[in-house]
């Protein structure tokens, strides 16, 4: 249940919907399997089996994208591709040129399109309409991307605006190893990337080993600053901090996970853990954001 990536966006403040009014907006774009010649198909499907596509419980709404993929790799199309200008060289006389390898090309994709296998992803969205997050569960912004692309196909006005902090994390990050004190209710873990800032991009990794503040000084007065930094927020949920504030590597420690409640019921466990994750995760990124000097206002 728990979102192990959060690509973090804000809600604009004056924006208010209710679960039916979401739900109706989203049915405008719910999933439909591609058709035989689309390589591609995406939309909305409930977050669980049984629910609508909107999963909400007191203010915090579950959706869910689901992208359609077909597997035609370009090495299958290039052999049948081949094989076709190798019938038409012996029919025209001369062997096709850049223009009609194209359009063999196209003519052979088309044609293995509907023996294409599919395959299916899935991106999670929180959205916390009582502390105005929206939150995509994605390593990539490719997939935040498309989360943010169906979602202004059917939200008018969009209502999602970028996240600023007064403090860049990278400083931020940089200044924490360099005092070796951080931030209230966090704890410095042992994964640590420091790049440098000019066109070299040269990057040392620290991997499950704590970096020495004599090392980082010597990092830092090289040019380079800390652009990943592994993070333990008040003994519960663990996590990485990139310099473009995005939480990743999300993994709830042994005490949250003592104190779950175990349920028979399927649903109600589906709704208790999402609950328990919203409630942590906002609290989380509250301090986060005071770490980081708080909200930058536009």
């Amino acid at each position: 249940m728990w979102f192990k990536n959060l690509r973090l966006f804000r809600l604009a403040p004056n924006w208010q919907v209710d679960a039916n009014t979401l739900e109706d907006a989203l049915e405008r774009l719910a999933f439909r399997p591609g058709g035989a010649t689309d390589m591609t198909a995406f939309g909305w499907v409930p977050p669980r089996a049984e629910s609508g596509l909107v999963h909400a419980i007191d203010g915090q709404y579950l959706l869910n994208l689901r992208v359609e993929k077909k597997l035609l790799p370009a090495t299958v199309v290039n052999q049948f591709a081949r094989a076709r200008a190798q019938e038409i060289e012996e029919q025209q006389g001369f062997r096709p040129g850049r223009k009609q390898m194209k359009e063999i090309k196209e003519q052979v994709t088309d044609e293995l399109l509907p023996k294409a296998f599919s395959i299916y992803r899935d991106t999670r969205v929180w959205l916390d309409t009582r502390n105005r997050w929206l939150v995509i569960d994605a390593a990539a912004a490719a997939k935040s991307d498309e989360v943010m692309g169906a979602l202004a196909k059917v939200l008018d006005p969009f209502p999602v605006i970028p996240l600023y902090t007064e403090l860049s994390p990278a400083s931020a990050m940089t200044n924490w190893l360099i005092s070796d004190e951080p931030p209230p209710n966090f704890t410095i873990d042992q994964d640590t990337e420091l790049r440098s800032t000019n066109e070299t991009r040269a990057a040392v990794r620290y991997v499950r080993q704590a970096v020495e503040r004599d090392e980082v000084h010597k990092h830092v007065q090289a040019g380079k600053q800390c652009t990943r930094l592994a993070l333990t927020w008040a003994d519960r949920v663990s996590f990485v901090l990139t310099d473009g504030l995005d939480v990743k590597r999300v993994a709830p420690l042994d005490v949250l996970q003592e104190g779950r409640i175990p349920s028979e019921n399927e649903a109600e466990q589906f709704d208790s853990d999402f609950m328990l994750m919203c409630g942590e995760l906002s609290r989380l990124l509250d301090d986060l954001l005071a770490a980081l000097g708080g909200e930058k206002k536009a």
